[in-house]
């Protein structure tokens, strides 16, 4: 007789194959791409390649999966791994269908809600980039026009500023930490920017656990 799942094995279950499935996938496209033109990489080059870079990513992604599983949960969590583009799309996404739904990620409610925004913004993210690939030609000559360029250099910063206004409103003690950090380091080291986005957001967001936790202790909060 067949067990049936409960929703959150479900979950599990079908997040854990989607995401082998996408490994996999992209594993066999440079592989295709090898056998298909002849161009067998140098084994021990990128053998060499990955020892530098490899131990960066596999760090960046414990991290990540500590810190964003418990605001995304379960089902957002691995929808996002599999779209992609977590800290400046899905996870602002998530955040702001948990707020307007007054439901907490940990609750069976946020579970659903999570997962219905992020997979709602995933469809309407690949809507609108195959769109944007069929008009792309007609609107070169307008989304290159000068007039235009300061407006799309603010774009992530006008979506982290309207989110950042409502949860830092809740409770700006706790904001405080993080900004002074991210402050002091992007201003001290100007090699970070834009390109470093994945790394310092699970670094900020562990600092203002911790610094939240000494505050609670000394019921500053």
């Amino acid at each position: 007789m067949k067990k049936n799942l409960s929703y959150m094995d479900s979950v599990h279950r079908d997040g854990t194959i989607w995401n082998l499935s996408v490994m996999v996938i992209l594993l066999l496209f440079p592989l295709a791409v090898a056998v298909i033109f002849n161009a067998i990489p140098d084994w021990q080059g990128l053998l060499m390649g990955l020892i530098s870079t490899a131990p960066m990513y596999w760090a960046v992604g414990v991290v990540e999966t500590i810190t964003f599983v418990p605001m995304l949960g379960a089902g957002g969590s691995y929808l996002s791994f599999v779209t992609g583009n977590i800290s400046n799309l899905k996870l602002p996404v998530a955040l702001n269908a948990l707020d307007q739904a007054g439901v907490k990620a940990n609750s069976e409610e946020g579970e659903v809600v999570s997962t219905i925004a992020i997979a709602v913004s995933s469809i309407v993210t690949t809507l609108i980039i195959i769109l944007g690939v069929l008009l792309i030609t007609p609107l070169t000559p307008v989304l290159n026009a000068p007039v235009l360029a300061p407006a799309f250099a603010q774009i992530l910063p006008a979506l982290f500023g309207g989110l950042g206004v409502v949860f830092v409103s809740k409770n700006w003690k706790i904001a405080v930490a993080p900004v002074l950090l991210m402050l002091v380091l992007f201003i001290a080291v100007p090699a970070l920017n834009a390109g470093t986005v994945g790394i310092m957001v699970p670094v900020s967001v562990l600092f203002t656990l911790g610094v939240s936790r000494v505050m609670y202790k000394k019921n500053m909060l």
